[in-house]
C-alpha cells in the first residue's frame, strides 16, 4: 500500500457483522480511506496500515461466551482513537474493566436515544433537542463502565447507548451508525474519522488511480501481463488501468465458455477492439467447458472446474505469446471479504471461483489485482476517471461461471440454449421499459424442475424459469427490484410463447445478505 494512504486511514476490525462493509462504505464516501481486516489480525494490521483511528465492528457473538472473538488489550495502549460499535462497544468495555450482561429487554430495529452530554462524537447534534433515531441490534448490553468512561446517550433499554473516554479518545455506541436507518449515522462516523482521528478526507478516485498506476509499474516492471477479460466493468477497468500503466506489455484474453449470454462474445470482442488499442486474444473453449461440466450437479464442484479450466487456458495462451509473468484479474473488495472467513464462519467458500488466495503452484505467474481495495460502485467511478464509455461501465455484471450458476443441477448445451433465449427476452424487455440502468443485475435462471402445462390443445412437460433483478451499490447487499405486475406478465408471456422448453415463469423476490446475488 502507498505510504500516503497509510498516513491518512482508518482500520476496521471485523467481528463478524453482516453490515461491517457498510462502515467502510460510509467512511470512504466521506473521502477517508479505510480497510476491513479480521479481528484476529489486529496486531499485524495495525503495523501494516498504521491507521489514524480504528473501529471495532459489531458481530453475532456474546462477549460472555467461551471462545467469543477477542483482541489483545494492548490495542488500547497504542494511543489512537477507537470507536466500538455494538459488539465492538461491549468487547471494549469488557477488556477495559467494565461489565456486560444479557439484557432482559433486547433491542432489534428502530429505537431512539437521548443525548445527555456534549461530545466530539456528536458534534453538530443538539443535546437538548428531540430524541435521535437510531438502529439497534443487540441482546447483550453494557451494565458497568470502565474507569474513565462517561455516558453520552441512553435509550429505553440501553443505559449506555453511547459512551466515551474523551481523554483517551475511546468511544462506544450500542447502535449501528453505518446503516441508513440511523439517519445521522454518517455524521457520527465523519466526526470520528475527521474531527477525532484527524483524517484529512482527501482520498479521491483520481488519487487512487495515480497510486494504482504507480503500484502496477512497481509490481510488473518490464514483464508481460495477461488479463482475463469478460467484458464486464471489473475486467474492463482492470485492463484499461493496467494498459495505462504498462502499455503493450499487456495482452487481454477473452474466453467463450459456451455459457455466455446471447451474442455476448461478438458484443464484447467488437466493443473492446473498437474502443481500445489493447492486444486481445479471442478463445472459443465452449466444447471443452461443456464437456468438463457434463454430469456435474454440485455448484461448488462446477465453480472449481470452471476456475481450473480458465487457468489452463490463460496458461496455454500465455505460452503462445512467449510467456507472461503476471495474470491480471478484476478482483474487488467484496470478493476478498467474501473469500476469507473473518470469524471462522462459512464465508470462506462464497467466492471460491476467484483466485483470491493466489494461483496454482504449477503456474509461474503472479496475480495483479489493482481493484482489490475497491467496491463495485467505486470501480465504476474509476472507469469514468479512465475515460471508459458508459456502455462498458453500466453493463450488468456477468461472472466467470456465466450461465453455469444459473442452471442449478446438471448442465447441457440444450439447457444453456433454452436459458440463453429466455434471458435475452428478459433483458430486452427491461431495456424497453427504460429500467436497465436502475437495476444492478438482472438474469434468468433455469430451475431443475419440470412441470406439466397446457399450451393450447397440447400438454407440455417443460422447465420452470425464474427471473431475478436486484438493486445494489457495492455488490455486497441488495434488494429485489419491484417490477410492475404488467411488466412481469408481459415478460412471462413472451418467454413461454417464444422459448420452447419453458412452460412456467416465476419471479424471485429474495433480498440478499452478503454473498448471494447469484443463484447458487
Amino acid at each position: 500500500m502507498d505510504d500516503s494512504l497509510k498516513k491518512d486511514s482508518i482500520l476496521i476490525l471485523d467481528f463478524g457483522s453482516q453490515v461491517t462493509q457498510l462502515i467502510a462504505r460510509r467512511i470512504r464516501e466521506s473521502g477517508v480511506y479505510c480497510q476491513i481486516l479480521p479481528f484476529s489480525q489486529a496486531e499485524e494490521a495495525l503495523k501494516k496500515l498504521q491507521p489514524k483511528g480504528m473501529i471495532l465492528s459489531g458481530g453475532p457473538s456474546s462477549v460472555m461466551e467461551e471462545g467469543a472473538p477477542r483482541i489483545d488489550k494492548k490495542v488500547f495502549e497504542l494511543g489512537i482513537p477507537i470507536l466500538g460499535i455494538c459488539y465492538g462497544q461491549q468487547i471494549m468495555c469488557s477488556l477495559l474493566g467494565g461489565e456486560v450482561e444479557s439484557s432482559k429487554e433486547r433491542e432489534f430495529g428502530r429505537a431512539k436515544i437521548k443525548l445527555l452530554k456534549s461530545s466530539m462524537l456528536f458534534e453538530g447534534f443538539n443535546v437538548k433537542g428531540e430524541a435521535e433515531p437510531v438502529w439497534m441490534s443487540h441482546g447483550d448490553k453494557v451494565t458497568s463502565l470502565p474507569d474513565g468512561f462517561e455516558v453520552l446517550a441512553e435509550s429505553e433499554n440501553a443505559p449506555f447507548a453511547a459512551i466515551s473516554d474523551e481523554e483517551r479518545s475511546f468511544y462506544g455506541v450500542q447502535f449501528h451508525p453505518e446503516v441508513v436507518h440511523t439517519p445521522n449515522g454518517q455524521k457520527i462516523l465523519e466526526n470520528f474519522t475527521r474531527k477525532i482521528s484527524g483524517c484529512s478526507g482527501s482520498w479521491t478516485m483520481e488519487s487512487f488511480k495515480k497510486i494504482a498506476i504507480e503500484n502496477i509499474r512497481k509490481q510488473v516492471g518490464k514483464a508481460k501481463v495477461v488479463c482475463g477479460l469478460s467484458g464486464g466493468v471489473d475486467s474492463s477497468v482492470t485492463a484499461v488501468l493496467i494498459h495505462e500503466a504498462i502499455g503493450d506489455q499487456l495482452t487481454c484474453i477473452y474466453v467463450d465458455t459456451g455459457l455466455m449470454r446471447q451474442d455476448e462474445t461478438e458484443e464484447v470482442v467488437s466493443m473492446f477492439r473498437e474502443n481500445f488499442n489493447i492486444p486481445l486474444i479471442d478463445v472459443d473453449a465452449s466444447e471443452n467447458f461443456l464437456t468438463c461440466l457434463s454430469g456435474i450437479s454440485d455448484p461448488e464442484e462446477k465453480r472449481k472446474i470452471i476456475g481450473s479450466s480458465f487457468i489452463d487456458i490463460f496458461e496455454e495462451e500465455a505460452k503462445k505469446i512467449g510467456g507472461a509473468d503476471f495474470l491480471a484479474q478484476g478482483t474487488l473488495y467484496p470478493d476478498v471479504i467474501e473469500s476469507v472467513s473473518f470469524t471462522g464462519g462459512p464465508s470462506v467458500t462464497i467466492k471460491s471461483h476467484h483466485n483470491v488466495g493466489g494461483l496454482p503452484e504449477r503456474m509461474n505467474m503472479e496475480l495483479v489485482e489493482p481493484l482489490r481495495e475497491l467496491f463495485k460502485d467505486e470501480v465504476r467511478e474509476l472507469g469514468k476517471e479512465l475515460g471508459i464509455p458508459d456502455h462498458f461501465i453500466k453493463r450488468h455484471p456477468f461472472p466467470g461461471p456465466g450461465l453455469a450458476i444459473r442452471i442449478p443441477g446438471e448442465i447441457s448445451a440444450e439447457k444453456a440454449n433454452i436459458l440463453r433465449k429466455a434471458d435475452t427476452i428478459y433483458i430486452e424487455e427491461i431495456r424497453k421499459a427504460g429500467l436497465y440502468n436502475k437495476i444492478w443485475q438482472a438474469f434468468a435462471v433455469l430451475l431443475p424442475v419440470q412441470t406439466v402445462g397446457v399450451m393450447g390443445d397440447e400438454r407440455t412437460y417443460d422447465f420452470v424459469c425464474a427471473l431475478r433483478a436486484v438493486t445494489s451499490l457495492d455488490g455486497m447487499t441488495a434488494d429485489y427490484y419491484p417490477f410492475e405486475q404488467e411488466f412481469l406478465a408481459n415478460v412471462s408471456t413472451r418467454i413461454i410463447n417464444e422459448v420452447k422448453g419453458i412452460n412456467r415463469v416465476v419471479y424471485d423476490i429474495t433480498s440478499k445478505p452478503p454473498g448471494t446475488i447469484e443463484w447458487e
